[in-house]
């Protein structure tokens, strides 16, 4: 092209690093990868590699710099793939002139990455060549065409996900459970592929379960495990107390799984977060055999539901019931008869000498001003007290067992009358209509589809009436199992005719359902399944 006659043309210089790239080989790597570790992946994994080593090698103006390689890793992150944060890394340290990739989809499934790191490896002067796609990232003009490919890319990682997704929630839906060995303390896969018990560590997960219903914290629990040296699931020797409150809410102790507990919110980011309603659950009962009978697994529900429920103290209006305490029985069972306010152990010192006395949180929090005339309890004539009612209750069993029995009979049939048996049979139906629509479609005489609509009214109204059925057993079994624990401890008295000599917390707390102060001299003790006595206590 002509110039001006004014116009003197000055020739560009050769750049330090194109004089290097003439006179010197450039150091070429590699990068490879597959996602999953099916045998023909790996296979291709193998050829990828050797196919690249032999490229690069037959190139006189190259010089292998390195082959790396992620194997059985997803895409869409470049958290977990260490070859590729590797591979950039030598290339920010100057070692990698150029890098090949079969595609872009091999170098990165998410469009953020893929564009944030060709560009950081052009600022650095490292090209990238993708051989599906033809493109050479050090003579492209525009990022469009890489931008396409990419999102192509992600679009298919997104349809891929969705499938398997799907895929996974029919599985839930025909009740398939995927069991994770590895976190779960008492079972091992056996021969069958099915879950077994181990009975070593079985006996701990019984442990557990048994300590907490005799009114136990759960640090307690762990400081006990800690003390035995047992070894926890992942091998250590530290037990804490909320992986002991893992254990007691987990089903599957019970013989159920709870399926889909979690769940991902996209193929991007990989985040699981807890499922809080947002998606369906399904419960698959009876699945795998069970450690912890179902009776007393439900026990352990309510327990830790009522713990969990307990309300804080306020400041600024009367005392509340706060923080569990596993410390001492009374502080759970022992309330004021005027405030309705619980009671806290103290310890006067007076002169030197120590006394211990139960006085009302609400006067020791507020002086009188809410609470006027609550009593202050001294402990031991306080705990003769208590072992006096126990002992006469002990001596009046067999009137005491008839009218929990006659109660608890009355409380079931009431229960059967308000509509068990009609919500079991409705089940039944439901079971049955579900089990026809599956046998018409493996016959081929309808389509999946056209099925859809009455799968869902079918599974929701399942749902709906086991809610409905767990409230009414649950109702029934809270007082059947109160006079069958009555009873048993009832029984092993009448046996070893035993009088209580010693105040004992688990067995006040199995056999208490409340401490009533009425004034100085008196209190009402409630035993669990309703009997009510008056006992006087005797002044200091």
């Amino acid at each position: 092209m002509n110039t001006a006659p004014n116009v003197r043309i000055i020739p560009a210089k050769i750049s330090e690093e194109e004089k290097k790239k003439q006179y010197h080989q450039l150091r070429v790597a590699a990068y490879c990868r597959i996602s999953t570790d099916l045998e023909e992946q790996q296979n291709s994994y193998e050829v990828q590699v050797e196919y690249y080593t032999d490229y690069i090698n037959q190139n006189k103006e190259w010089r292998l710099a390195g082959i790396f390689a992620d194997k059985g890793i997803s895409g869409t992150s470049t958290l977990k793939r260490t070859a590729f944060n590797r591979m950039i890394r030598m290339c920010q340290k100057k070692k990698i002139d150029l890098i090949l990739c079969k595609s872009a989809s091999r170098f990165a499934r998410n469009t953020v990455d893929c564009l944030e790191y060709i560009r950081m490896l052009r600022s650095l002067g490292v090209a990238v060549i993708f051989e599906k796609e033809n493109i050479n990232t050090s003579n492209m003009d525009s990022e469009f065409m890489l931008t396409l490919y990419s999102s192509f890319s992600q679009a298919e990682s997104e349809s891929i996900s969705k499938n398997v997704t799907l895929g996974i929630q029919m599985g839930f839906r025909e009740g398939r459970v995927r069991y994770q060995y590895r976190y779960w303390l008492g079972y091992r896969k056996g021969a069958d592929g099915k879950p077994e018990i181990v009975p070593e560590e079985a006996e701990i997960i019984k442990q557990i379960f048994r300590l907490f219903l005799d009114g136990e914290s759960t640090q307690h629990i762990a400081d006990v495990l800690n003390q035995q040296g047992v070894k926890t699931i992942s091998g250590g020797m530290e037990w804490r107390a909320d992986a002991v409150w893992r254990i007691l809410k987990n089903e599957k102790y019970a013989g159920d799984a709870l399926l889909q507990k979690t769940y991902t919110t996209d193929c991007i980011s990989h985040k699981s977060v807890r499922n809080k309603g947002e998606r369906t659950m399904y419960l698959v009962s009876d699945c795998h055999p069970a450690i912890i009978d179902r009776e007393t697994f439900n026990l352990v529900q309510q327990e830790t539901a009522r713990r969990s429920s307990k309300r804080k103290i306020s400041d600024r209006t009367r005392t509340e019931q706060g923080k569990y305490s596993s410390k001492y029985a009374l502080t759970e069972l022992m309330i004021c008869g005027e405030c309705g306010t619980p009671y806290r152990r103290v310890t006067w010192n007076v002169h030197g000498k120590k006394t211990i006395v139960w006085r009302c949180i609400s006067r020791l929090d507020h002086g009188n001003r809410y609470c006027k005339n609550s009593p202050t309890i001294h402990e031991e004539p306080l705990h003769r007290a208590i072992l006096k009612a126990i002992n006469q209750f002990y001596d009046c069993q067999n009137e005491i067992s008839g009218v929990i029995l006659e109660s608890t009979e009355s409380v079931l049939i009431g229960l059967e009358q308000n509509g068990i048996t009609e919500i079991e049979r409705r089940l039944a139906d439901i079971q049955k209509a579900r089990n026809d629509m599956i046998n018409l479609i493996v016959s081929g005489a309808v389509g999946e589809d056209s099925l859809d609509t009455e799968f869902e009214k079918l599974f929701h109204e399942e749902q709906e009436l086991g809610e409905k059925l767990t409230v009414l057993k649950r109702q029934a079994y809270t007082n059947s199992e109160t006079q069958n624990q009555i009873s048993t401890i009832l029984n092993q008295m009448e046996h070893t005719k035993l009088e209580l000599h010693d105040f004992d917390d688990v067995l006040v707390r199995k056999l208490l359902e409340c401490v009533r102060v009425i004034d100085k001299t008196h209190i009402q003790i409630i035993f669990r399944g309703g009997y009510e006595t008056d006992t006087e206590v005797e002044k200091k």
